[in-house]
């Protein structure tokens, strides 16, 4: 491959010099944020010599090169553009002001919840070992090693306010530390466990109002609208208290204000939105059962276009932080759309006979069981639009198995082949129907179809 050829034709496409907003790469992909995206031409892009695919997501254009090439083909970039390589963060904080509301809401979502996904994984992997330990018998509730088990797998959930509360105060300008402190406040141990509420808890009058003094443990909404108020509040504290006392009086006042009322109102109310929207979910999971998960595994994929699924992190953690569900019974229903992704794609693979197409078709496809679908979508199935369609129709299918089979998840993040590590014992073999069915019709449905499969 050529990389200056490659870059040399590429540009012209992108718009020219003078359209290059701020340009930036990953493992895989040249990530390019434009002043005018109207400009590019995918189609063309798409045929030059070691692309991938090329497509638009989070007002960013995002151009596939592959492991190792995308580093040779950025150096060649930057030096015909004369751009200094941008950061990612950069790149995405460029990109975000494109966004239309919802997609800044959802992207504001995921980079709250992304960095703790690691500690959810680890959490929702130790429930599961303490549920194998349970019902198999391995060893007795009283043991060391069963009591210790359920520590590990709790923690994350009970100190949930606190982690979301850094990352909520670093995303919304605040100061991390107090954001942390905020969710220590939210989980005190003078305020009853939320998971033990059924036992009673203690009702407190604040100058005539009632406060219920209860805990906040594993909940989602009241930590994220509290911060978001402290993060406001302390700014605008910062701009009038002098810089002598900033020091003293801003964590003091910010942390004062910002804890009687989230007691006082923020908590209450973000406790209500969340219960409200798991109990919505929950009753419409309940009630109209394998068809919700039709029309949720049929639908996620367009979702992911938008980028809005982004925000699902944040009802996911609810749902599992919730002492009357306790399980994600969403996160199977994505699994889903996404591994039928790459059963439409792969179909593609043996449908084409052009050599770039195949080329392309078979990591992707492989892609989306690992969870990453947007090579995917974007590189081939949207491509040629049927495979993308056969692929909705995989996803709806098999998100209807999984919520008729009752398939739930002991956290977020995980999808595909690695999302059994984290499926309820008693439900990896429905999980493991539900992907064969929705690969498997996917990939039949896209074979099936009638549609134009070259890269001309």
């Amino acid at each position: 491959m050529n990389y200056q050829a490659t870059v040399n034709q590429m540009l012209p496409l992108l718009g020219g010099k003078d359209n290059i907003a701020s340009a930036a790469h990953c493992a895989t992909r040249l990530r390019l944020v434009l002043v005018d995206d109207k400009q590019v031409d995918k189609p063309a892009i798409e045929k030059l010599d070691g692309v991938k695919g090329c497509f638009s997501n989070a007002g960013q254009i995002q151009i596939i090169f592959g492991t190792g090439v995308v580093n040779k083909v950025y150096a060649e970039f930057a030096a015909l553009t004369g751009l200094a390589e941008a950061s990612k963060e950069q790149v995405t904080q460029l990109a975000t002001q494109k966004l239309n509301v919802a997609q800044r809401i959802a992207r504001t979502l995921s980079n709250i919840f992304v960095p703790i996904i690691p500690a959810i994984v680890a959490s929702g992997l130790l429930m599961g070992a303490l549920g194998m330990v349970k019902t198999y018998g391995w060893v007795s509730g009283d043991s060391a090693l069963f009591i210790m088990l359920d520590m590990f797998s709790s923690a994350a959930f009970i100190i949930l306010p606190i982690l979301i509360g850094f990352t909520a105060a670093r995303e919304f300008g605040g100061n991390p530390y107090l954001g942390a402190t905020l969710g220590g406040i939210l989980t005190h141990p003078a305020l009853t466990n939320a998971w033990g509420v059924a036992g009673g808890f203690k009702t407190m009058s604040f100058f005539g109002i009632d406060v219920a003094m209860i805990g906040y443990q594993g909940t989602v909404f009241p930590v994220l609208l509290a911060v978001w108020f402290m993060s406001h509040l302390e700014k605008r504290l910062r701009k009038v208290i002098p810089n002598a006392l900033d020091l003293i009086l801003t964590p003091f006042l910010t942390v004062f204000i910002t804890g009687f009322v989230a007691l006082l109102f923020i908590g209450p109310a973000g406790r209500m939105l969340g219960d409200g929207i798991s109990f919505v979910l929950s009753n419409l999971i309940g009630h109209a059962g394998w068809l919700a998960g039709l029309v949720f595994g049929g639908t996620y994929s367009m979702i992911v276009i938008t980028g809005i699924h982004h925000s699902f992190h944040a009802i996911e953690a609810g749902l599992l932080g919730n002492p009357d569900i306790g399980v994600n019974f969403l996160l199977p229903i994505w699994s889903m759309a996404n591994v039928a992704q790459g059963g439409a794609c792969l179909a593609v693979y043996f449908k084409s006979r052009d050599v770039k197409i195949k080329a392309i078709a078979v990591p992707s496809a492989a892609s989306c069981l690992l969870g990453i679908t947007e090579a995917a979508i974007f590189g081939i199935n949207l491509r040629f639009v049927k495979p993308f369609l056969a692929a909705l129709l995989g996803g709806a299918a098999g998100g209807a198995w999984v919520v008729a089979s009752h398939v739930g998840m002991t956290a977020v993040g995980l999808t595909g082949i690695p999302g059994i590590a984290i499926v309820q014992a008693n439900s990896v073999l429905n999980y493991l129907i539900g992907m064969v069915i929705a690969f498997g019709l996917a990939f039949v449905v896209s074979y099936t179809l009638r549609y134009k499969t070259d890269s001309e």
